[in-house]
Protein backbone atom coordinates (compact mmCIF):
# COMPACT_ATOMS: atom_id res chain seq x y z
CA UNK A 1 0.00 0.00 0.00
CA UNK A 2 1.56 3.50 -0.90
CA UNK A 3 2.10 5.98 2.28
CA UNK A 4 0.31 9.26 2.03
CA UNK A 5 2.23 12.69 2.68
CA UNK A 6 1.58 14.01 5.80
CA UNK A 7 2.41 17.60 7.19
CA UNK A 8 5.16 16.15 8.75
CA UNK A 9 6.48 15.18 5.80
CA UNK A 10 6.51 18.86 4.25
CA UNK A 11 7.74 20.28 7.59
CA UNK A 12 10.86 17.49 6.69
CA UNK A 13 11.03 19.06 3.29
CA UNK A 14 11.76 22.56 4.53
CA UNK A 15 14.08 21.78 6.54
CA UNK A 16 15.91 19.21 4.24
CA UNK A 17 15.37 22.64 1.60
CA UNK A 18 13.00 19.80 -0.87
CA UNK A 19 10.73 21.86 -2.79
CA UNK A 20 6.86 21.21 -2.54
CA UNK A 21 4.83 20.95 -5.54
CA UNK A 22 1.24 21.65 -5.18
CA UNK A 23 -1.57 21.74 -7.52
CA UNK A 24 -5.58 22.38 -7.79
CA UNK A 25 -7.51 20.08 -8.63
CA UNK A 26 -11.67 19.57 -8.26
CA UNK A 27 -12.65 16.19 -9.43
CA UNK A 28 -11.36 12.30 -9.68
CA UNK A 29 -10.02 12.32 -12.70
CA UNK A 30 -7.21 15.15 -12.54
CA UNK A 31 -6.39 13.87 -8.91
CA UNK A 32 -5.56 10.60 -10.26
CA UNK A 33 -3.15 11.83 -12.98
CA UNK A 34 -1.70 13.94 -10.47
CA UNK A 35 -0.87 11.50 -7.92
CA UNK A 36 0.30 9.14 -10.53
CA UNK A 37 2.59 12.20 -11.55
CA UNK A 38 4.10 12.32 -7.92
CA UNK A 39 2.54 15.48 -6.32
CA UNK A 40 3.20 16.45 -3.10
CA UNK A 41 -0.28 18.33 -2.31
CA UNK A 42 -3.39 18.65 -3.72
CA UNK A 43 -5.33 21.61 -2.56
CA UNK A 44 -9.34 21.46 -3.58
CA UNK A 45 -9.40 25.35 -3.97
CA UNK A 46 -12.98 27.08 -3.80
CA UNK A 47 -10.97 28.56 -7.09
CA UNK A 48 -13.55 25.95 -8.29
CA UNK A 49 -16.18 28.71 -8.07
CA UNK A 50 -14.31 29.92 -11.23
CA UNK A 51 -12.57 27.72 -13.26
CA UNK A 52 -15.20 25.13 -12.56
CA UNK A 53 -18.38 26.54 -12.15
CA UNK A 54 -17.90 29.30 -13.72
CA UNK A 55 -18.72 32.04 -11.09
CA UNK A 56 -16.33 35.52 -11.48
CA UNK A 57 -14.97 35.09 -7.58
CA UNK A 58 -14.76 32.49 -5.23
CA UNK A 59 -17.31 34.31 -2.84
CA UNK A 60 -20.40 32.45 -4.35
CA UNK A 61 -19.17 29.03 -3.43
CA UNK A 62 -20.68 27.11 -0.40
CA UNK A 63 -19.60 24.24 1.43
CA UNK A 64 -21.45 21.31 0.14
CA UNK A 65 -19.72 22.01 -3.02
CA UNK A 66 -16.51 22.06 -1.54
CA UNK A 67 -17.56 18.67 0.53
CA UNK A 68 -18.51 17.61 -3.49
CA UNK A 69 -15.29 18.66 -4.68
CA UNK A 70 -13.10 17.38 -1.83
CA UNK A 71 -14.58 13.68 -2.17
CA UNK A 72 -14.30 12.84 -5.57
CA UNK A 73 -10.52 14.29 -4.96
CA UNK A 74 -9.76 11.87 -2.16
CA UNK A 75 -11.04 9.24 -4.02
CA UNK A 76 -8.43 9.42 -7.04
CA UNK A 77 -5.42 9.83 -4.89
CA UNK A 78 -3.78 7.62 -2.76
CA UNK A 79 -0.16 9.30 -1.83
CA UNK A 80 -1.08 13.13 -2.19
CA UNK A 81 -1.84 15.52 1.15
CA UNK A 82 -5.21 16.57 0.45
CA UNK A 83 -5.99 19.88 1.23
CA UNK A 84 -9.24 21.67 1.37
CA UNK A 85 -10.57 25.34 1.32
CA UNK A 86 -12.88 26.71 3.79
CA UNK A 87 -15.30 28.71 1.33
CA UNK A 88 -16.43 32.09 2.17
CA UNK A 89 -18.39 32.60 5.20
CA UNK A 90 -17.57 29.41 6.58
CA UNK A 91 -15.19 30.47 9.28
CA UNK A 92 -15.51 34.20 10.08
CA UNK A 93 -18.76 34.55 11.68
CA UNK A 94 -17.99 32.68 14.97
CA UNK A 95 -15.07 29.89 16.16
CA UNK A 96 -17.74 27.51 17.04
CA UNK A 97 -18.95 27.70 13.35
CA UNK A 98 -15.08 27.31 11.83
CA UNK A 99 -14.39 24.30 13.72
CA UNK A 100 -17.97 22.82 12.82
CA UNK A 101 -17.05 23.41 9.19
CA UNK A 102 -13.40 22.33 9.63
CA UNK A 103 -14.37 19.34 10.99
CA UNK A 104 -16.81 18.33 7.94
CA UNK A 105 -14.61 18.86 5.18
CA UNK A 106 -12.19 15.80 7.15
CA UNK A 107 -15.09 13.83 8.28
CA UNK A 108 -17.44 14.32 5.76
CA UNK A 109 -15.05 15.01 2.90
CA UNK A 110 -12.07 13.43 3.87
CA UNK A 111 -9.34 16.23 3.33
CA UNK A 112 -5.79 15.80 5.60
CA UNK A 113 -5.86 19.57 6.69
CA UNK A 114 -8.05 22.70 6.00
CA UNK A 115 -6.89 26.22 4.28
CA UNK A 116 -8.48 29.18 5.33
CA UNK A 117 -7.71 33.19 4.57
CA UNK A 118 -6.67 36.12 6.56
CA UNK A 119 -3.76 36.90 8.97
CA UNK A 120 -3.58 38.18 12.76
CA UNK A 121 -7.64 38.33 12.44
CA UNK A 122 -7.79 34.57 11.98
CA UNK A 123 -4.99 33.74 14.57
CA UNK A 124 -7.46 32.98 17.20
CA UNK A 125 -9.84 30.89 14.31
CA UNK A 126 -6.75 28.96 13.44
CA UNK A 127 -5.92 28.34 16.80
CA UNK A 128 -8.98 26.29 17.46
CA UNK A 129 -9.48 24.96 15.07
CA UNK A 130 -5.84 23.25 15.49
CA UNK A 131 -6.49 23.18 18.96
CA UNK A 132 -9.59 20.13 17.46
CA UNK A 133 -6.23 18.38 16.01
CA UNK A 134 -7.28 19.68 12.23
CA UNK A 135 -4.17 21.19 10.42
CA UNK A 136 -4.60 24.26 8.75
CA UNK A 137 -3.32 25.89 6.33
CA UNK A 138 -2.94 29.56 6.36
CA UNK A 139 -3.19 32.07 3.33
CA UNK A 140 -1.73 35.34 3.41
CA UNK A 141 -1.19 38.05 0.70
CA UNK A 142 -3.62 38.51 -1.77
CA UNK A 143 -6.87 36.53 -0.47
CA UNK A 144 -9.07 36.56 -3.27
CA UNK A 145 -12.18 36.24 -0.53
CA UNK A 146 -11.08 39.93 0.11
CA UNK A 147 -11.79 40.99 -3.40
CA UNK A 148 -13.66 43.78 -2.63
CA UNK A 149 -11.73 45.49 0.35
CA UNK A 150 -8.58 45.00 -2.12
CA UNK A 151 -10.76 47.04 -4.70
CA UNK A 152 -9.59 43.49 -7.43
CA UNK A 153 -7.01 40.55 -7.83
CA UNK A 154 -3.91 42.93 -6.86
CA UNK A 155 0.03 42.30 -5.62
CA UNK A 156 -0.09 43.30 -2.19
CA UNK A 157 3.10 44.21 -0.02
CA UNK A 158 4.70 46.38 -2.29
CA UNK A 159 4.62 49.10 0.30
CA UNK A 160 6.42 49.04 3.31
CA UNK A 161 3.45 49.15 5.89
CA UNK A 162 1.58 46.48 3.96
CA UNK A 163 4.99 45.07 3.82
CA UNK A 164 5.38 45.01 7.53
CA UNK A 165 1.61 43.87 7.95
CA UNK A 166 2.07 40.74 5.96
CA UNK A 167 5.46 39.44 7.96
CA UNK A 168 3.07 40.33 10.94
CA UNK A 169 0.32 37.93 9.60
CA UNK A 170 2.73 35.24 8.87
CA UNK A 171 4.19 34.95 12.16
CA UNK A 172 0.80 35.25 13.72
CA UNK A 173 -0.66 32.22 11.51
CA UNK A 174 2.80 30.32 12.57
CA UNK A 175 2.40 31.34 16.27
CA UNK A 176 -1.31 30.14 16.05
CA UNK A 177 -0.44 26.64 15.05
CA UNK A 178 -0.61 26.53 11.07
CA UNK A 179 1.22 23.75 9.93
CA UNK A 180 2.03 25.91 6.22
CA UNK A 181 1.06 29.43 4.61
CA UNK A 182 0.27 30.32 1.45
CA UNK A 183 1.58 33.40 0.02
CA UNK A 184 -0.10 34.84 -2.79
CA UNK A 185 1.05 37.49 -5.23
CA UNK A 186 3.61 39.39 -2.74
CA UNK A 187 7.11 40.39 -3.83
CA UNK A 188 9.66 38.24 -4.34
CA UNK A 189 11.92 39.57 -1.98
CA UNK A 190 9.11 39.78 0.75
CA UNK A 191 8.42 36.15 0.36
CA UNK A 192 12.07 35.60 0.45
CA UNK A 193 12.20 37.09 4.27
CA UNK A 194 8.92 35.73 5.13
CA UNK A 195 10.13 32.10 4.12
CA UNK A 196 13.20 32.49 6.04
CA UNK A 197 11.69 33.69 9.19
CA UNK A 198 9.47 31.10 9.43
CA UNK A 199 9.50 27.49 10.74
CA UNK A 200 6.31 26.43 9.18
CA UNK A 201 6.83 25.95 5.14
CA UNK A 202 5.78 28.82 2.70
CA UNK A 203 3.60 27.37 -0.65
CA UNK A 204 3.78 30.46 -3.23
CA UNK A 205 1.27 31.56 -5.78
CA UNK A 206 2.85 34.96 -7.56
CA UNK A 207 5.70 34.80 -4.72
CA UNK A 208 8.70 34.40 -6.22
CA UNK A 209 10.88 31.19 -6.49
CA UNK A 210 12.10 31.60 -2.21
CA UNK A 211 8.92 30.12 -1.10
CA UNK A 212 9.51 26.83 0.19
CA UNK A 213 7.10 25.09 -2.70
CA UNK A 214 4.87 26.61 -5.13
CA UNK A 215 1.25 26.09 -6.12
CA UNK A 216 -1.00 26.78 -9.12
CA UNK A 217 -4.60 26.10 -10.64
CA UNK A 218 -4.50 23.19 -12.98
CA UNK A 219 -6.88 24.62 -14.97
CA UNK A 220 -4.25 27.54 -15.79
CA UNK A 221 -1.07 25.35 -16.41
CA UNK A 222 -2.86 23.37 -19.13
CA UNK A 223 -4.96 26.24 -20.88
CA UNK A 224 -8.37 25.58 -19.55
CA UNK A 225 -9.17 28.96 -18.70
CA UNK A 226 -9.51 31.44 -20.29
CA UNK A 227 -10.98 34.01 -18.11
CA UNK A 228 -8.34 35.09 -16.43
CA UNK A 229 -4.30 34.87 -17.43
CA UNK A 230 -2.43 36.38 -13.97
CA UNK A 231 1.50 37.44 -14.57
CA UNK A 232 3.01 34.30 -12.31
CA UNK A 233 1.04 31.49 -13.82
CA UNK A 234 3.56 29.32 -16.39
CA UNK A 235 1.48 27.16 -19.15
CA UNK A 236 3.07 23.75 -19.26
CA UNK A 237 0.33 22.21 -21.70
CA UNK A 238 -2.38 24.01 -24.14
CA UNK A 239 -5.32 20.84 -24.48
CA UNK A 240 -8.01 23.50 -24.83
CA UNK A 241 -7.28 23.47 -28.34
CA UNK A 242 -6.91 19.22 -28.87
CA UNK A 243 -10.56 19.42 -26.61
CA UNK A 244 -12.15 21.37 -29.10
CA UNK A 245 -10.94 19.34 -32.38
CA UNK A 246 -11.80 16.00 -30.80
CA UNK A 247 -15.56 17.96 -30.11
CA UNK A 248 -15.50 18.98 -33.48
CA UNK A 249 -14.44 15.89 -34.93
CA UNK A 250 -17.20 14.04 -33.40
CA UNK A 251 -19.90 16.67 -34.43
CA UNK A 252 -18.78 15.82 -38.11
CA UNK A 253 -18.64 12.76 -38.10
CA UNK A 254 -22.68 12.13 -36.41
CA UNK A 255 -23.40 14.54 -38.84
CA UNK A 256 -22.12 12.64 -41.59
CA UNK A 257 -23.26 9.48 -40.32
CA UNK A 258 -19.60 8.01 -39.73
CA UNK A 259 -20.07 7.34 -36.34
CA UNK A 260 -21.28 5.07 -34.99
CA UNK A 261 -19.90 1.95 -37.45
CA UNK A 262 -20.37 -1.61 -36.86
CA UNK A 263 -17.19 -1.44 -34.61
CA UNK A 264 -19.47 0.61 -32.33
CA UNK A 265 -22.63 -1.33 -32.58
CA UNK A 266 -23.92 -4.40 -30.82
CA UNK A 267 -25.08 -7.50 -33.29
Amino acid sequence: MKKRRTILDMAEMKQRGEKISVLTAYDYPFARLMDAAGIDMILVGDSAGSVFSGYDNTLPVTLEEMLYHTRAVVRGSEQALIVADLPFMTYQIDIPDARRNAGRLIKEGGAHAVKLEGGEPMAETIRAIVDIDIPVVAHIGLTPQSVHRMGGFRVQGREEEQARKIMADARAVEAAGACAVVLEAIPRDLARQVSESLTIPTIGIGAGPACDGQVLVIHDILGLCDKYSPKFVKRYADIADTISKGIHHYIEDVKSGQFPTAEHSFK
